[in-house]
């Protein structure tokens, strides 16, 4: 075990991720060993990966945002030596600040000078409508564009990786104006902020962090670019000891919009049908990524509580008069998203062993005009219809919905699988 109970998560993580904690209880719960192997089918950036590495468990995870994918790789990758990687973070530091020099510019100093006597780097004007407005000030996007260059000239050395995702790390905070409350928004503009030196911090993490690492085990980890609704397609049958996973909660939560700064700026979505095609992949949880060919409500539609919620959600609507577009469509992802959890939960069984135990954390929520969803009920009401056996639903934490001021849980939903059951 570690000290540092963070060590490798805090390379880059979703706000509000749960924490590498919940994941041990639940490792340690289910007695797995270096004979296990762990799969996360909504890995995000890897938290279930990272320690299942720490524990010497072989373990797969499974991500289509791109960015949360590269992520997860990278922090389960362990062999890059830290001192090759601090020194040539420190010479791509050199090129950058020269590079800036030469535009009247000092990282370390708040630009006071006129914006028009600069060669200011920006974004296609395609890729800068795809952002929140004001996501990040024209001096930090030209400082990181600059740092971005000069860390481009060394994409084939095999410390490149740490350095994207220390910039996807210090994009987020404390170079962009973004604010986390949950939702992503824009929060205190920064006209000027240290570039350079806010990446080398987090380069600094890394390197500390992967100089604990040469006593670990090395085990397998693999993650996979695939949708968890297909899983039984890139997955071995009956390889699975436990899943140990938090997928999207039915919130109108659009999860793009978390990583949408770093995915863009660093060239993970290189256009709209890019970002199109990530929504495409994802479960439907917000009607932000719902479209007409959607047919996973198809799978909701033996489960009675899914549409009575559902319809109560459409009463809501019209007895409040609501009429926008998106509000028209709160009863339908409904049904999309419990409908992917079902066809989720269908494909796994082919890939879990006989005894195969299972942790999903999800969390209750009221986003749809104040109708409450228990997602965790019915994601347990769905998981026995097909065949799993619900062990418990352990209460996880409590928040209080901004909007409606309910409290709301996160809970634990722990299933075991028997093994095959009459389809």
């Amino acid at each position: 075990m570690y000290l540092n109970g963070q060590a490798f998560h805090n390379w880059y993580r979703f706000v509000l991720a749960y924490p590498p904690e919940l994941v041990r209880k639940y490792i340690e719960g289910f007695g797995l060993s270096d004979e296990s192997v762990v799969l996360d089918p909504f890995c995000g950036t890897g938290t279930t990966l990272v320690e299942c590495k720490l524990r010497g468990i072989t373990s797969v995870g499974l991500e289509t945002n791109p960015v949360a994918r590269f992520a997860s790789s990278v922090k389960v990758d362990w062999k890059t030596d830290p001192d090759l990687l601090e020194r040539e973070a420190g010479n791509i530091a050199c090129a950058a600040e020269s590079e800036l020099y030469s535009h009247g510019i000092d990282d370390n100093r708040v630009f006071d000078g006129s914006l028009e006597d600069i060669p200011l780097k920006g974004l296609d004007p395609a890729l800068a409508k795809l952002l929140l407005a004001n996501s990040i000030s024209p001096i930090p996007l030209h400082k990181t564009l600059v740092l971005l260059e000069a860390l481009r000239r060394h994409r084939n050395e095999p410390y490149y990786r740490y350095g994207l995702l220390a910039m996807a790390k210090a994009l987020v905070s404390p170079i962009s104006n973004l604010a986390f409350g949950p939702e992503v928004g824009v929060g205190r503009i920064k006209t000027d902020v240290p570039v350079i030196g806010s990446w080398l911090r987090e380069m600094e993490a890394i390197c500390a962090d992967l100089r604990t690492a040469p006593g670990c085990p090395e085990v397998e980890t693999t993650v996979l670019g695939e949708d968890a609704r297909r899983v039984s397609e890139v997955v071995a049958s009956e390889s699975i000891d436990a899943v140990i996973t938090s997928p999207p909660y039915p919130n109108e939560k659009d999860y793009t919009r978390t990583t949408r700064l770093e995915s863009i700026i660093l060239g993970f979505v290189g256009s709209n049908a890019d970002l199109r095609a990530v929504k495409r992949s994802l479960i439907r949880s917000n009607t932000r990524g719902v479209y007409k060919t959607d047919d996973d409500d198809l799978w909701a539609a033996g489960y009675p509580e899914v549409q009575l919620i559902a319809r109560l959600i459409e009463q809501r609507r019209l007895d409040l008069g609501k009429t926008s577009g998106f509000e028209k469509l709160y009863g339908r992802v409904t049904r999309l998203y419990f409908g992917g959890m079902a066809r989720h939960l269908a494909h796994l069984r082919a890939v879990l062993r006989p005894g195969a135990q299972l942790a999903y954390v999800v969390g209750d929520q009221a986003s749809y005009l104040g109708v409450m969803i228990r997602t965790g009920q019915l994601l347990a009401a769905i998981a026995q219809t097909l065949g799993y056996e619900l062990v418990s639903v352990d209460l996880f934490r409590t928040r209080r919905a901004t909007a409606t001021n309910q409290q709301l849980r996160e809970e634990v939903v722990v299933l075991k699988w028997p093994g095959r059951v009459e389809r």
